[in-house]
Formats: C-alpha cells, sequence, structure tokens
C-alpha cells in the first residue's frame, strides 16, 4: 500500500465513529454516542438497529461470522465465532444479526480460571457488549469488544474491573474539577499509550527450541561471543527483513485503527520497539491485546517468530511495555499540564499530589500488578526498574515541592513564592523531567510513564490498579475541599501536608545502586522481590477494602485473582521444569553421548597408528564425562522436587513458594551444567539452535 493512501485505510476495519455516523439513523446515533460519553443505558430497539447497520457493514467487507471478543483472566484474548446465516424456509439462508446478539453473549465459561468464583457445573458465562469501544473485522469476522462475567454476575475478566476503575477515576476527578470551577457535563478520562518490547528470531530455528514453543523463553543457551556490549543495536539501521515486518505490522494495525507511530531497534540484539499514540485506557487495553495478536501473525507471514515473553534470552535485556498514563477531561484538558494560569497551576499541584500520595500508600498493589514469573526475571536485573516503587519527578519539579513544603521560595527559572494559585508555577524545561530510564514511575512533562510492565502483560491490571489508587486519593481531597470555608488556604495546606507525608516516594537518582536498596529501606519503602513475596498483599484487609470502596472489586473476587495469580505462578515454572527435563533427557544428554562416542573412536584410531599424541581427546572426553554424569544427577534432582511438588500443600501461596526456592534453584543447576556443556560439544552435535543463530541471524 501508498503511503499516501494510510489517512484512506486507516481504520477502514473499524466500526468507529464517522462509519456509525453515516450508517445509522440521526436519533440512533445521538442514543449510542449518549451510551458511549455518558455510560446511560442502551434500548434494545436502538441495540437492532446498530446491530443490523453493523452486520451489513461487516458483510460488506467480506465478514461472514461474529464473535464477543474478550479478556479472561488468563492474559489472552477468547473469542467464539458464530455465523450470520438464518435459515428461511426455503432451503436457503439470509444474513441476520440482532439486538440481542449484539448486546449479550453465552459462551461456556467452564474452562477458563476462576478462582471458584463459579462451580465447574455452572458453565454458563455472559458476555456483554462495551459500546465504549469500536467493533473491528478481523480475519472476515466481525469483532465486538465484551466484558465476561460469570452466571452469577461476578467479573471473569480483565475489561470489567478496567471499565469500573474508569468510572471511579471520573467520579473523584469531577468531584475535584467542581471545586476549580469547571463546567458541569465534563468528564475525565484516564488516557495510554503503551510502548511495547519484542524480540524477533528466525521461525525455522524457533520451531527448533521446544523451551520457546512451551514456555516462550530460552531454558538453556550459554552467551555467545558478542551480545549487547558495544550498544550498536539500539536505533541502529532497520535490517530489511525485520523492516518489511515492521511495514506490513504498520499497516495491518492502522486498518484496526491501531495509532501505531514509532517503530525502532531496542537494546539486545534481535530486539525492537513498537509505541501508539496514546488513547483512552480502555481502547489502548484493547488495542494493545490486538498489537500483540498481530505481531505474531505478521511475523509467522514473514518466516518470523515474535517473542513477548520479558526474559526470552539469559544475558541480553528483556522486554518491558512502558504504561504512559494521564489524565484528561471530555474538553481536551491534560490534568498532568502544569499549565500557565494560577488556577492551572493549582489544580495541577493537587492532582499531582494525589498521584504521589496513591503510589506511596500503595506500592504494594503497583508491585503486585506487574507480578508474574516472566517478569521477575526483569525487575531489578540493571536492565528494567527494580522491584522497589519509587517516583521520579526531576530536579525542577522536586525543587518546586520541596519550597512548597517549606513555604520559601522557589529558586528556579525565577524566584517565586510558592502560593498555590497565587502565583504561575515557573515553567520548568521539559527535557529535564525524563532522564532517568531506572525509574518504576517518571513524571514525563504532562504524563506517568510505569515502566515495570512485563511484555507480555495485558495492561489491564495496572491501568486497574493506578486508576483506583489514585481515585480513592482524590476522594479524600474532596471530602476534605468541599466542607472547606477558605478554599485557597485550605489547598495550600492540603498539598503541603501531602508532600510532607509522602515525599520519601520520590527519588531522582540510581534505582539500580545498592545505595538506594539501603536508602528505600530507611525510607520504609517495600522490596518485593517476587511474586510469592508480593501477592499475599492483594488480600490484605485495607487493599479489600479500597477496591469494595470504589465498586472495582467485590472480595470474592480479589480473593479469586489473588489464587488465579498464584497458581498461574506455579504452573509456569512446572511447564518449564518439565520442558527441561524432556530438553535434557531427549535431547542434550543423547548429544554429549554421541559426541563422546565419536571423541573416543577419535582417540583410539589415534592410539592404533602409534605416536600420535591423544591429549586434546583425553582432556575432553574427561571434562565431557564429568559434566555429562553432572548433568544427570542434576536432571534427577529437578525430577525429584517436581516430585515432591506434586504432594505440594494445598495453600496456593505455599505451593508458590516451593516452586520458586526448590523447582526453580533446581533448574538453574541445572542449566548451568547444560550451559556449560554447550560450549564444549561440538557445533554439529548440539541438538539445537543456540543463542548465536537466535539473536544474530535475521
Amino acid at each position: 500500500m501508498s503511503c499516501a493512501n494510510v489517512p484512506t485505510y486507516f481504520g477502514s476495519m473499524v466500526f468507529n465513529d464517522s462509519v456509525m455516523r453515516e450508517r445509522l439513523p440521526k436519533e440512533t446515533y445521538k442514543a449510542l454516542k449518549k451510551t458511549m460519553d455518558a455510560g446511560k443505558s442502551l434500548d434494545l430497539t436502538i441495540a437492532n438497529v446498530v446491530a443490523t447497520a453493523m452486520k451489513d457493514w461487516a458483510v460488506e467487507k467480506g465478514a461472514t461470522h461474529f464473535t464477543h471478543w474478550f479478556q479472561p483472566m488468563t492474559g489472552v484474548t477468547a473469542e467464539k465465532h458464530d455465523s450470520f446465516i438464518s435459515p428461511c424456509g426455503d432451503g436457503k439462508v439470509i444474513m441476520e444479526f440482532s439486538g440481542k446478539e449484539l448486546v449479550k453473549g453465552e459462551p461456556d465459561a467452564s474452562s477458563f480460571p476462576s478462582g471458584g468464583l463459579r462451580a465447574t457445573f455452572e458453565a454458563r458465562g455472559y458476555t456483554a457488549w462495551d459500546p465504549t469501544s469500536y467493533a473491528f473485522i478481523k480475519d472476515g469476522t466481525l469483532c465486538i469488544p465484551t466484558a465476561f462475567c460469570s452466571y452469577g454476575g461476578e467479573a471473569l475478566d480483565k475489561k470489567t474491573p478496567l471499565l469500573r476503575s474508569m468510572e471511579a477515576i471520573n467520579r473523584q476527578a469531577l468531584r475535584i474539577l467542581r471545586l476549580f470551577g469547571h463546567p458541569v457535563g465534563t468528564r475525565v478520562y484516564t488516557t495510554v499509550g503503551p510502548e511495547q518490547e519484542y524480540f524477533l528470531v528466525d521461525k525455522a530455528a524457533f520451531q527448533k527450541r521446544k523451551d520457546l514453543i512451551f514456555t516462550g523463553r530460552t531454558l538453556f543457551g550459554a552467551k555467545p561471543p558478542k551480545g549487547q556490549e558495544l550498544e550498536d543495536h539500539y536505533f541502529g539501521t532497520i535490517r530489511p527483513r525485520v523492516s518489511a515486518f515492521m511495514k506490513e505490522l504498520d499497516e495491518e494495525l492502522w486498518k484496526l485503527g491501531v495509532l501505531a507511530k514509532t517503530k525502532h531497534n531496542e537494546v539486545a540484539p534481535a530486539q525492537h520497539e513498537l509505541a501508539p499514540i496514546f488513547t483512552t485506557t480502555n481502547i489502548a487495553t484493547d488495542h494493545n491485546q490486538l498489537t500483540m495478536e498481530v505481531m505474531k501473525r505478521v511475523a509467522d507471514k514473514h518466516g518470523l517468530a515474535c517473542l513477548l515473553h520479558e526474559k526470552p534470552f539469559a544475558g541480553v535485556n528483556g522486554s518491558g511495555k512502558h504504561n504512559n498514563w494521564s489524565i484528561s477531561t471530555s474538553t481536551g484538558l491534560n490534568l498532568l499540564e502544569p499549565g500557565d494560569s494560577p488556577q492551572e497551576n493549582a489544580q495541577f499541584l493537587l492532582f499531582l499530589s494525589a498521584v504521589i500520595k496513591a503510589v506511596d500508600e500503595h506500592q504494594d498493589l503497583l508491585r503486585i500488578s506487574v507480578a508474574s514469573a516472566g517478569n521477575d526475571h526483569r525487575l531489578g536485573a540493571n536492565e528494567a526498574p527494580p522491584a522497589i516503587v519509587s517516583m521520579f519527578l526531576g530536579e525542577d519539579l522536586t525543587h518546586v515541592l520541596e519550597a512548597i513544603e517549606s513555604g520559601s521560595t522557589y529558586d528556579g527559572q525565577e524566584k517565586v513564592e510558592m502560593k498555590i494559585g497565587v502565583h504561575t508555577l515557573p515553567r520548568f524545561a521539559r527535557d529535564t523531567t525524563d532522564r532517568n530510564r531506572t525509574s518504576p514511575f517518571a513524571f514525563t512533562g504532562n504524563k506517568f510513564e510505569f515502566r515495570m510492565l512485563g511484555s507480555t502483560f495485558s495492561i489491564s491490571g495496572p491501568n486497574v490498579v493506578l486508576n483506583t489508587i489514585v481515585a480513592d486519593a482524590l476522594a479524600q481531597f474532596a471530602d476534605r475541599l468541599e466542607t472547606s470555608s477558605d478554599f485557597t488556604h485550605d489547598l495550600n495546606e492540603l498539598i503541603r501536608e501531602t508532600i510532607a507525608e509522602h515525599k520519601r516516594i520520590i527519588f531522582n537518582g540510581n534505582n539500580y545502586s545498592d545505595e538506594w536498596v539501603q536508602e528505600a529501606q530507611r525510607r520504609g519503602l517495600l522490596n518485593l522481590k517476587s511474586t510469592p513475596e508480593a501477592l499475599p498483599y492483594f488480600i490484605s484487609n485495607e487493599n479489600i477494602a479500597l477496591f469494595q470502596r470504589h465498586k472495582i472489586f467485590t472480595e470474592e473476587e480479589m480473593r479469586a485473582r489473588y489464587e488465579i495469580l498464584l497458581e498461574g505462578y506455579s504452573k509456569a515454572l512446572n511447564i518449564e521444569a518439565l520442558t527441561m527435563l524432556e530438553m535434557a533427557k531427549r535431547d542434550i544428554l543423547p548429544s554429549v553421548c554421541a559426541y563422546i562416542k565419536d571423541l573416543s573412536e577419535a582417540a583410539a584410531a589415534k592410539k592404533a597408528l602409534g605416536g600420535i599424541s591423544c591429549e586434546v581427546e583425553k582432556a575432553l572426553l574427561t571434562k565431557l564425562s564429568d559434566l555429562g554424569n553432572c548433568l544427570y544427577h542434576k536432571t534427577e534432582a529437578l525430577d525429584d522436587a517436581l516430585l515432591c511438588g506434586k504432594h505440594c500443600s494445598s495453600d496456593p501461596l505455599a505451593c508458590a513458594q516451593y516452586y520458586r526456592d526448590t523447582v526453580f534453584a533446581a533448574m538453574q543447576e541445572l542449566r548451568a551444567v547444560a550451559d556449560e556443556l554447550e560450549t564444549l560439544v561440538g557445533d554439529r552435535y548440539w541438538p539445537f539452535p543456540t543463542y548465536t543463530t537466535l539473536l544474530f541471524s535475521v
């Protein structure tokens, strides 16, 4: 496709606002817009009109089926396809789609994770249309974004709590905005632009690696002679094969209305990144799920495999997902933009204070929102933010807050007494706000960049937490200010007190240093290094009360998610361990034995000739034999650890702790021996592609 045609085909596979405005009757369009913009309920007669127009449009685009596209707690998307056909009595069919089919579906829910929210025999689940996210066509099927709940109404998905959290922050932010005189009818949205990192490897090499196929990461692999030491891959020239992939990826995403903007090589060999323009959090979440799916499909067409695991290769940087989060109004105002007027100054500082308070009080929830077996490999590994949550504000903004706290003048570009709402906030250079790549949560001019997410994550969970904790801080602020008799004075005091109470969370230094670990401990910040350490905080009484207060989760829904996350952690490690055992027993050990056999025969042949030294063969044979024996024993040890794991406590936390402390430790010991063997065994004997092939062959 020609670049000049991008505006004509952008969103061409989306039933978006322009299509609805063109195809729907005026009154139907207005009613639907009310539902989308203000959360109003949609009458079934209106839904019927929308469904017919949607079906006609989809059929014109070549669609034959429809599906309620939803996001269960597996972290990926799900879909059940139904055709539009309906028999008409004469052996023929017509294409039909009703409002009832649009609004609600009934997929079998029996095999999705529920954490005990439903009994196995209660298979029925419901999908409910989310009209705030546009329907789209994918592979000849009309996909309707939906929420997913159980027969009893409990949320079984990632979209429902996200929508609830967006409504919560809307409610509480509006309370604050009314105090600043914003017009009635304004709505508040959180927006996100999630940067997506990924690896591309040759598909043929990928298919020869059982570990990549089953787990998404390499469980064995010796370090290649060259990694990322020269830093020559970052922003380097994009190779033709990768460039062709990126070009088609952009085109496919643009058709789906995804605002793919930036593409480049990342730090590690074979690593790349795609960054979109921000949009509302709900749509951004749907789009990111689509992006990951399309990446894999397009890569396959180009003879490549797209790896989205957080740590597919040991010894080089893993992949994350930077969650650029902000708060905006329906009038186009960014509430995290410092602004130029005294009123904007005060408003910005109040919202900034709410975020500071929220992050400090709920470090545990932010850490939990990015917890997984895969992401545990990244956090704190000098390639991603550490497991300690802190905020980076930059020196200028930090000095502003310090001046407010102390009641002194701000000695920046101009000396200004920091009386909120009276003087304009001094303009600080925006490029000084984004200089700390080690920070988990950094202010970058008019948004916060939450950098702890793993690359394979749905961004829903982290944004549910962000929306909820900031909504809670805003609610506390509103409770205090709505009863104020001296708004300016009480606003000043509230901001000053918040900074004083929560400044411990602000850190502008090197988050990788040992000194910061000690300093964070002195400040009383949490350092939850692994998923099993972090997850118990999720069901603390304080956190249950928080999510209940804002109607995000019931206690049952929270406990269900706690169990699902713990079980997911243990299952991931179990699959990895089983894969390692299969590769070690069926691939590596036979290859080592074959090499030993050929070396032995070579040594015997040399000895038979007489007078020829067999020193090399003897030395290699001794080392290979010793390491082969060691590999066998480490394999047996891992086997035993897994066998004991089968009799793990029924407590999911105890099981996860066992897998972390015992099974994973045995896996690491087995890998160390296998990786050393890889450096000794002849290349043609080694049973699968090495790091050199995987990282440097595309």
